[in-house]
């Protein structure tokens, strides 16, 4: 039971949109160790990024070029046109603290935000590798400790 419960914990954080925020409150509800649920956690939510980051724009990029496939065609190119002005327009605000704003991003647990979106953007806008996982990591972490403490209920005994 016990391996069955941190695979669900690790499978549940790679899931799009739920990712540690879901996991960790549920490996903390099983009665697993806090320490292990957010490791399991955190491994989870990171096993995709490198591969979205990579692969998201090359998709795009192949999708843009299908003739064959008009539906395709226009949503590839429209993600990337959009993609590239929201870039330059952000770059142009936040100047050399993007990698920062993506750490915040991924960093609050927030509905809609996280490893898959922070990555997502990051290969969308074309961002430097190894900077963007740097960003995601550190977000993720950060996210992680938020989210072990609310479950735990840290919060409540410091804000009550």
């Amino acid at each position: 039971m016990f391996i069955f419960d941190c695979l669900i914990v690790f499978i549940v954080s790679m899931v799009p949109l739920v990712e540690l925020r879901g996991a960790i409150p549920i490996g903390v509800g099983l009665g697993l160790p806090e320490i292990l649920t957010l490791v399991i956690a955190i491994f989870g939510n990171l096993l995709p990024v490198p591969l979205i980051f990579v692969f998201a724009r090359r998709f795009l990029e192949w999708g843009a070029n299908k003739s064959c496939q008009k539906t395709l065609k226009k949503f590839c190119n429209f993600c990337l046109k959009k993609g590239e002005k929201a870039g330059k327009k952000l770059q142009d605000s936040t100047g050399e603290s993007l990698y920062f704003a993506l750490f915040l991003f991924v960093g609050i647990p927030l509905p809609g935000t996280g490893a898959w979106t922070g990555t997502l953007a990051a290969s969308l806008l074309d961002l430097d590798f190894k900077k963007s996982v740097i960003a995601v990591i550190a977000g993720v972490l950060c996210a992680g400790l938020i989210m072990l403490l609310i479950s735990l209920g840290l919060f409540n005994i410091v804000f009550t």
